[in-house]
């Protein structure tokens, strides 16, 4: 167990207390009372955010070859919105299943929430962030770096992004009633490893004495209730959402977002295309930089990986649901009330560091982004596929062309900065301009007696455990009650402590502003927290990119007008179900149809699965369900049509009874105008 978790609270209450007395920037009077009462409004809420389910590229391994042919399960925005009613001071929470959460994404959904708001939702009081799964749409990004892989910047995509994050909010904040929040704390041992030993090995005896076994197995959660009924949980966790390899290539959520299926849809009933469930539960990150979900990459685990790692998605997920509903049983009322939150923007390409920060005392500096070979040869334990993402020898990656190659003259200041680092492409100093962040926001967020630290990247555990650590000591509150928020408000790739960048593992060479990456956010979190403590504002910080300007390339050829599979109509069914199946077959209706990115169908469904009633006809599942996919292929010889297969794998408990599948298209002529349309298979029977 964590040295930290052993050692006893005593005198916790009381630092809590002073935080809440002493309040963050943008704090009224002092905090709600102890425990948060009836004084804060809560509210939860989700929307829809499902990118491309065809025929773009994939975000997460940022493989050319890995573009999707269709969907598993939808992806989420999940909102959390408490407002003191003491001080009047709000905070909102999103969590997303997608690989990152974009600086560009980040600053649209500013703009959208102040057109619709003003200022009662900005930067300072919303924290976005991803649970990092790898099978969420990519072509998101504006930043040219992230966008690479899904040739080029997709629009339709992004929009899906920007629209499902605003949306969760406007529904959170729609369903504002006066409520109360929990703060529970738990373990979980079996449910990730760690995939850089080398690079952990390398930290120093004290750091590695708070994870004896090289992992983070801290569970921490928020129960939040309006008035004795529970409306929603966060459970945060470290591990990737890395649990479906690269060889998957439908849209789905990963563990998290299975976990949270479980939670939502299993345990409390919610349909999803019935409206806002009435309990939302999200399984955020922390600190995951060097946790897998694949325990394979253990010695003593047996099991390797499988074509796409299904059952080690499940297997994950439902560990993690089952240690956050232990958690959340035992949450208790909470010592401090209240809600604050701050933000600083700090240029990570040009930091001067104080030698305090640094392991060795001196003082230091970091340099504009730079990625490293070991970076650009991907991770082996999560990584099935060895190709080099998206970079190609001799640079004929025709995106790289596009944007004028990947070669920029390196100072060597910058050389000294990265090294032992062999920097190939120096993301920084690319033109036309950078092409990943280096003005980033660092942001504190306290809701009760939770702190959570967020930044931008993926912090691995020992890194987190050190911010963690300036932020519990400068604010006067225990280490426990500080998280290491990654992926949030934006994505820069990895941190490392500079003990494990020197081993130059995929971590680190990820590690993009140089070896003193991580002593860099320590200072700047260290100066907010400190100006938070005394209640001191220090400025928002240099501004950051706007990346709505410059050159936007998109490199894929426009979808062509539809037509049908020869010799049928849209919505004709190819090949029909079996006439009878029991509970574990899989039941697999082709149909002649069109590209299912003609509509999202975001909010709604691709298909039902339907039983028959005494009267009609009743929806029992769709594509948002764990049991259910959707595939999407085009006949050969015919780059205009589109063959949907819709899959369905019977679970344990389903009644016996005649059920059908239907599909919901739409087609797409040359003018750009669609038209909706609907194909049925034969009844069948379930016995």
């Amino acid at each position: 167990m964590r040295v930290s978790r052993r050692s006893a609270l005593a005198g916790a209450a009381a630092s809590a207390a002073a935080l809440g007395a002493t309040g963050f920037l943008g704090a009224g009077s002092a905090a709600a009372e102890p425990g948060g009462g009836a004084d804060y409004l809560v509210g939860c809420g989700m929307a829809d955010m499902t990118g491309a389910p065809a025929g773009q590229g994939m975000m997460g391994y940022s493989e050319l070859d890995q573009v999707t042919t269709g969907l598993l399960m939808r992806c989420w925005a999940r909102a959390y919105i408490i407002v003191d009613q003491v001080t009047g001071d709000r905070v909102a929470f999103v969590n997303t299943d997608n690989a990152c959460l974009f600086q560009s994404v980040h600053l649209a959904v500013m703009v959208e929430l102040a057109k619709r708001f003003g200022d009662l939702y900005t930067e300072r009081n919303v924290n976005l962030n991803a649970t990092h799964n790898h099978n969420s749409c990519g072509g998101t990004a504006r930043e040219y770096a992230y966008s690479l892989a899904a040739q080029g910047f997709q629009q339709n995509s992004y929009d899906a992004e920007v629209n499902g994050i605003v949306a969760a909010i406007v529904n959170a904040h729609e369903r504002l009633a006066p409520g109360t929040i929990m703060i529970g704390h738990g373990e979980l041992h079996d449910a990730s490893a760690n995939r850089s030993r080398v690079a952990f090995d390398l930290n120093p005896a004290d750091d590695k004495a708070e994870f004896p076994d090289a992992i983070d197995p801290a569970v921490t959660v928020l129960r939040l209730k309006q008035g004795g009924k529970d409306v929603g949980a966060i459970t945060w966790f470290a591990t990737h959402g890395t649990s479906l390899t690269d060889h998957n290539t439908l849209i789905s959520v990963d563990n998290k977002g299975y976990a949270s299926y479980r939670w939502e849809h299993d345990e409390m009933g919610a349909r999803y295309l019935d409206g806002q469930p009435g309990f939302i539960a999200a399984f955020p990150q922390t600190n995951p930089g060097d946790m897998t979900p694949n325990l394979w990459t253990r010695p003593w685990h047996p099991a390797g990986p499988t074509e796409d790692n299904r059952a080690n998605c499940a297997m994950i997920g439902e560990r993690q649901y089952q240690a956050g509903r232990t958690a959340f049983a035992a949450a208790r009322a909470m010592s401090t009330g209240g809600v604050d939150s701050v933000i600083r923007y700090v240029n990570m390409a040009d930091t001067f560091i104080d030698g305090s920060y640094t392991p060795d005392g001196k003082a230091a500096r970091t340099a504009p982004a730079m990625m490293g070979a070991a970076a650009v040869a991907t991770s082996s334990e999560d990584n099935y596929n060895t190709q080099i993402p998206f970079l190609h020898e001799g640079d004929t990656n025709p995106m790289v062309a596009a944007l004028g190659g990947v070669d920029a003259p390196i100072e060597e200041w910058m050389r000294d900065v990265q090294a032992p680092k062999l920097a190939i492409v120096p993301l920084g100093i690319l033109p036309p301009r950078p092409w990943v962040p280096q003005v980033v926001a660092i942001q504190i967020m306290r809701i009760g007696d939770l702190v959570l630290a967020s930044g931008p990247a993926e912090f691995t555990i020992v890194s987190g455990l050190r911010v963690r650590r300036v932020v519990a000591r400068a604010l006067g509150v225990p280490l426990e009650n500080v998280l290491m928020q990654g992926y949030a408000n934006g994505y820069c790739g990895y941190v490392t402590t500079p003990e494990e960048y020197v081993s130059q593992q995929y971590e680190g060479g990820e590690t993009l502003y140089g070896r003193w990456t991580l002593s860099a956010y320590m200072q700047e979190f260290d100066r907010l927290a400190r100006a938070v403590a005394a209640r001191t504002d220090i400025g928002r910080g240099p501004a950051p990119l706007d990346w709505n300007f410059g050159l936007q390339p998109n490199l894929l050829a426009p979808v062509p007008a539809d037509v049908p599979v020869a010799g049928h109509a849209f919505g004709d069914v190819l090949t029909q179900p079996p006439a009878n199946n029991t509970a574990g077959d899989l039941v697999s209706v082709e149909f002649a149809g069109a590209h299912p990115n003609n509509d999202f169908r975001l909010g709604g469904t691709y298909f039902e699965v339907q039983r028959a009633t005494g009267d009609g006809w009743e929806r029992v599942f769709d594509d948002n369900d764990w049991c259910t996919e959707l595939h999407w292929r085009r006949p050969d010889g015919n780059p205009a049509a589109s063959l949907i297969q819709i899959r369905w794998t019977i679970p344990a408990g389903t009644r016996i009874g005649k059920y059908r599948i239907q599909y919901f298209g739409d087609s797409k002529d040359a003018t750009g105008q669609t038209a909706g349309f609907t194909g049925t298979s034969m009844e069948f029977v379930v016995s």
